[in-house]
């Protein structure tokens, strides 16, 4: 009976329990198995506890004691005996008789001096059958008398069984009607439950140590909450939460149907000006602003971020969950592994990878009708087609079911993809960096029939099924975008895609659980979305759609949700807003612009900043001369910014290193070249607090007339959107096509996908094409080396220059530092 109660429990399609069993099995096991929420009998201890604390609207009366109640009318002043009422229905009778003014005494049949007690009683009530040696008599005339059902909770009556007690009321049919009333009350609580409800929040203290600790060892001292307790916090169901251990948890897509009809809250995307490659701290100000807003302003606000790939954080980069008082933590979680999402999509790109190469062996090695009696084999006697196959028939314009009716034409079209080797794009895939795998050869075994060709390992999250977690919108939207992606094109330069080998659906089935955004918080208690992490520079570089959407509607109207755009505006903003946008339908509301002395020092003709070189002095003594200089670059990511229609406030990363005068001047500047506002920031010390006037300025601005509009229009031609791009996001005069970037626009016209968005393959590290350019380069001719298509992500990528995919270690990558406590199990060396 409990494994029953615990699996109706959790089943999300019933709203309420009622037990109906033989009164034996009524033990406090039995009933406390039951949800307090699922209880419409009201006889859990939780329910009892909420009825005698009088919390009315948390807790069901037990429908026997409605009945009592139903039954009776002014009991003030007057004395009820309840005989034979025990357990959880005695208990709840007795509550709510005295809550009415009576007067209760309790006892059993075999109580003495229970003659007296019925000579004094007003009411009687009788919980279970009279015992035969208790004569009515004892019952004085007048006496109002109840009796309750044969077994109290089960309702159950043997009506033509007489208690021999004179103006008997039974409650039997009465207290049916009120178990079913109180069926209806708790359908009632759940359909409210299904729509938005304001946060019961409770945030984490934080109390920053000066000098700030390093971020393992701030992330260590922080307790974090249960993820269940966040999740309930947050308006979260039990069933829309799948646990990950005790800090993380999957939401499952269902919650957007549920709160369908919920406004969503306000849009803020948080871009950069152009970095030095230390990174300028925008996913530091995404934490601080969020903690900010909802642990210190009180208003519901969600952090949306990427996850990152195992590459940087053993090479040179590190984590990325922010840093000093403003982190996603346990920051050891976020950085290595998360829920597997990177290992799924690692899995399905692979499996595509070798779907391929495997394709092309057996068309090479077998005849047409080998290839047909292995593709579409006898089972039980019976050949039949799968259903991504009858699709591909139809694709074809082949409309047959049965396999025996093909021509041999017919068959010949359907089993032979026809693929050409040198026109294959999909690589395979690592989450590591490991150069010696930017060119590989693949097919040398024996067993491959000396079919050898050059290919290449990419790193996962350069995949374009990452592109497409990001972009997706539903499972189905993701199961369409996978079997679109085009893999290479057949020997009559036609586009084979992934749905063409039939691997659909096995792809999806690998990225089932990736689908659903991982729930985690910050250092002060607040929630965060991590989910995706597609590659900032042949991708859009931004986290994904779905957890966006689900974001916008548990933060609510007034709610806030901030997201990052990876490198620069130029880059991370302006994919963000022309792709992104463009897939999701969302309108932003905000963005902030993070801009650090150090990096305008550095546009306006500071020396090189490199990872893992100390800083030169002029980054760390004051210069008013190269701040002001290199503001050039944050006045262009201001006037990028504009070319969208919404507005931009100036967040100013503060380093202990910058004076006053430097931050001040930046502010001054910022706010002349049309920043809605400019704000000094130290979160990174002192956490949401240090973001409390940034957070008010978002808010302010976010109030804002906003008249967000797309750079370009799809139906334009691939040239014409490159062009748009390069000169007024870039500054560059013109682009210049090789002849294979010509070629390739040409062809992907051709085959029906001009009308995508652009997706820009350049460097992060300026303005322009070349990284040494800093501040903001003009005049200059922006290289379109080859152009390449993300079909199922659904953009088109030109690349500016060369661009690799597969990042290499540096001679002393991260990992040195990186170790394991064999005691504690304790990760050490994570930045």
């Amino acid at each position: 009976i409990v494994n029953e109660i615990l699996r109706l429990n959790e089943d999300p399609n019933v709203q309420g329990l009622a037990l109906d069993l033989p009164e034996s099995l009524y033990s406090s096991k039995v009933l406390n198995a039951v949800k307090p929420e699922k209880d419409v009998d009201g006889v859990s201890d939780v329910n009892l506890g909420r009825l005698v604390r009088g919390d009315d609207y948390d807790c069901l009366i037990p429908p026997t004691v409605c009945a009592v109640m139903e039954l009776l009318e002014d009991l003030g002043g007057k004395t009820v005996l309840l005989v034979g009422a025990g357990g959880a229905v005695g208990a709840a009778l007795q509550c709510v008789l005295q809550r009415e003014g009576a007067a209760t005494l309790s006892c059993h049949w075999k109580a003495p001096q229970l003659q007296s007690k019925f000579q004094h009683a007003d009411v009687v009530v009788l919980g279970s059958t009279k015992p035969d040696d208790v004569p009515v008599s004892w019952i004085k005339p007048g006496t109002t008398i109840i009796s309750c059902s044969h077994d109290l909770l089960s309702e159950k009556h043997n009506y033509g069984q007489q208690n021999n007690c004179a103006a008997e009321n039974t409650v039997g049919s009465l207290a049916i009607a009120m178990r079913m009333q109180n069926m209806v009350k708790n359908t009632e609580r759940w359909i409210q439950s299904q729509h938005y409800r304001k946060w019961d929040l409770r945030c984490l203290k934080l109390q920053p140590l000066t000098p700030v600790p390093s971020d393992i060892e701030i992330s260590r001292a922080q307790s974090p909450k249960a993820v269940d307790v966040l999740a309930k916090e947050i308006g979260l169901l039990t069933d829309e939460i799948e646990i990950y251990g005790q800090t993380k948890a999957k939401v499952r897509l269902s919650l957007l149907e549920r709160l369908k009809d919920q406004p969503d809250g306000k849009y803020v995307l948080v871009a950069g000006i152009t970095p030095t490659p230390l990174g300028e701290g925008k996913s530091t100000v995404t934490i601080g602003l969020v903690q900010a807003l909802t642990a210190h302003l009180n208003i519901n606000s969600f952090a949306c971020l990427r996850q990152p790939s195992q590459g940087p954080t053993f090479g040179v980069k590190g984590g990325a969950a922010g840093g000093g008082y403003a982190q996603v933590f346990p920051m050891e979680e976020f950085n290595l592994h998360l829920t597997g999402d990177i290992h799924a999509i690692t899995a399905a790109n692979n499996l595509l990878a070798a779907a391929i190469d495997a394709r092309i062996l057996h068309e090479n090695t077998q005849s047409d009708k080998a290839l047909y009696s292995r593709l579409v084999p006898v089972v039980n006697g019976m050949r039949g087609f799968s259903a991504i196959q009858l699709a591909r028939l139809r694709r074809l314009g082949i409309n047959k079911t049965d396999p025996g009716t093909l021509t041999e034409e017919e068959i010949s079209k359907f089993v032979r993809l026809d693929i050409d080797p040198s026109t294959i794009t999909w690589q395979r895939v690592v989450d590591t960096n490991d150069r010696f795998l930017r060119k590989i050869t693949v097919g040398q075994a024996n067993t491959e029939k000396g079919f050898v060709r050059q290919a290449q390992f990419d790193i996962a999250v350069a995949s374009e099924i990452m592109a497409i977690l990001a972009l997706t919108t539903s499972l189905q939207d993701m199961k369409e975008r996978l079997g679109k992606m085009v893999v290479a094109n057949d020997k009559k330069g036609e586009p084979v895609t992934a749905e063409d080998l039939g691997v659909t659906g096995a792809l999806a089935v690998l990225m089932k659980d990736a689908i659903k955004p991982t729930l985690m918080q910050t250092l002060e208690g607040t929630p965060v979305f991590v989910h995706a992490g597609p590659f900032a520079n042949i991708a859009h570089g931004n986290s994904s759609v779905l957890a966006d959407k689900i974001a916008l509607k548990l933060v609510g109207e007034k709610g806030f949700v901030v997201t990052e755009a990876g490198f620069g505006a130029d880059i991370g903003m302006e994919k963000f807003f022309n792709i992104k946008c463009r897939a999701s339908g969302l309108v932003p509301s905000v963005v902030v612009l993070v801009a650090t002395v150090r990096a305008l020092k550095m546009h306006g003709g500071g020396p090189n900043v490199t990872a893992g070189a100390p800083l030169k002095k002029e980054y760390t003594e004051e210069n008013l001369q190269l701040v002001a200089d290199g503001c050039c670059n944050l006045q262009k990511q201001i006037q990028i910014t504009q070319l969208f229609g919404v507005p931009v406030v100036v967040a100013l990363n503060v380093f202990k290193t910058d004076s006053p005068a430097e931050v001040d001047l930046v502010c001054e500047i910022a706010k002349q070249s049309g920043a809605f506002d400019a704000v000094p920031c130290n979160h990174w010390s002192a956490g949401g607090r240090g973001a409390v006037k940034l957070a008010q300025a978002v808010e302010k601005a976010a109030n804002q007339k906003n008249s967000f509009k797309y750079l370009y229009s799809l139906e334009l031609p691939i040239v014409e959107k490159i062009r748009i791009i390069a000169q007024k996001v870039y500054g560059a005069q013109d682009i210049e096509l090789s002849p294979t970037a010509q070629s390739q626009i040409d062809r992907y016209t051709r085959q029906g996908f001009g009308n995508l968005p652009i997706c820009m393959a350049k460097t992060h590290l300026s303005l322009s094409h070349q990284p040494e350019r800093k501040g903001v380069p003009t005049g200059f001719i922006l290289p379109i080396s080859d152009v390449r298509a993300s079909i199922g992500a659904g953009f088109i990528y030109p690349l500016v220059g060369t661009m690799s995919t597969m990042p290499g270690l540096p001679t002393r990558p991260c990992f040195y530092d990186i170790d394991l406590d064999p005691v504690t199990e304790q990760v050490k060396g994570l930045f």
